[in-house]
């Protein structure tokens, strides 16, 4: 397992990525928390509290779960176990134009930064989501791994890579993007109307902008290669991530069909957090390159 010296590298589980990854790389994961039947669960990379599997077994059977935002005394509790051990911290939160996640992160590390003066807390908005900061935190661990930088070099990096990793979902289920106030329930009556699969992608902001529709399933796949290939940096050299929410099939035949133009694709569960807003058959690609909100 790497060992990232005097700091730890933080995330929160809205990067989705697979467990064992995070446990080779020596990641810290924060679990996000999501509430089903009033019942509060903690969302690990694991799954030990629900399986991403059983979380959209329930959202198919009607059950309609809910999010919050780790809470000022998780991030407390959590930051300063490692501070007494007298590592540093550097944490890249969750999209802050998707949650409050990242302004109370800011807030427990100012305390927490008066009881500890001599330690580093540095906090990054990553101003991606789900695959997309799993993308992130993937470049970040892989150059620790190669280049063994200092927190502050580590950090840099990040900054000057965050804004560079492009997100494309396609969503298939978009009662609950309406619920979420994501979309009108103007534009939802009509897209569910006319069988159309609304395509989203994340702003600079970290914000989510509903660029355009999409019909049929192939036109999905293509539209997302496209992507891919229109704003990707040298895209033939790239691992890129693939996401679904409970959509194998879908996944497998996008990876078919992107994989002779990249060197990898790794296909990723979308876990129940953004599975709550984006609901099943969900399908996403995440790839360095430029943002580009047009469709």
């Amino acid at each position: 397992m790497v060992n990232y010296g005097d700091y730890v590298l933080i995330t929160d589980s809205t990067c989705d990525l697979p467990a064992d990854f995070a446990e080779k790389r020596g990641l810290e994961v924060m679990p996000m928390v999501f509430l089903m039947d009033d019942k509060v669960y903690n969302h690990y990379l694991d799954g030990r509290e629900m399986s991403v599997k059983d979380f959209y077994n329930n959202l198919r059977n009607g059950k309609l779960p809910k999010t919050t935002q780790i809470s000022y005394n998780s991030y407390l509790e959590y930051f300063e176990q490692f501070l007494r051990d007298n590592k540093n911290i550097l944490y890249i939160s969750f999209t802050s134009g998707l949650s409050g996640t990242y302004n109370t992160s800011k807030i427990a590390a100012r305390d927490l930064q008066e009881k500890y003066p001599t330690r580093k807390i540095k906090i990054i908005d990553s101003k991606c989501a789900s695959i997309g900061q799993g993308l992130l935190i993937y470049y970040l661990a892989n150059k620790y791994k190669d280049e063994k930088p200092s927190m502050e070099d580590l950090a840099e990096y990040a900054e000057n890579l965050k804004l560079n990793v492009a997100h494309w979902f396609v969503v298939d289920d978009i009662e609950h993007l309406k619920r979420g106030g994501r979309i009108s329930s103007v534009t939802a009556t009509f897209a569910k109307a006319l069988q159309i699969k609304p395509i989203l992608t994340l702003d600079d902001e970290g914000k989510l902008v509903n660029t355009g529709k999409i019909r049929g399933a192939n036109n999905v796949y293509d539209a997302l290669i496209k992507k891919m290939q229109r704003d990707g940096f040298d895209y033939a050299k790239q691992t890129v991530f693939i996401g679904h929410a409970d959509y194998l099939e879908g996944a497998k035949e996008l990876k078919k069909r992107i994989k002779p133009l990249v060197k990898d694709a790794e296909i990723l569960d979308i876990g129940p957090v953004i599975g709550t807003h984006v609901g099943t058959g969900m399908l996403a690609l995440a790839f360095t390159g430029e943002r580009n909100n047009n469709m």
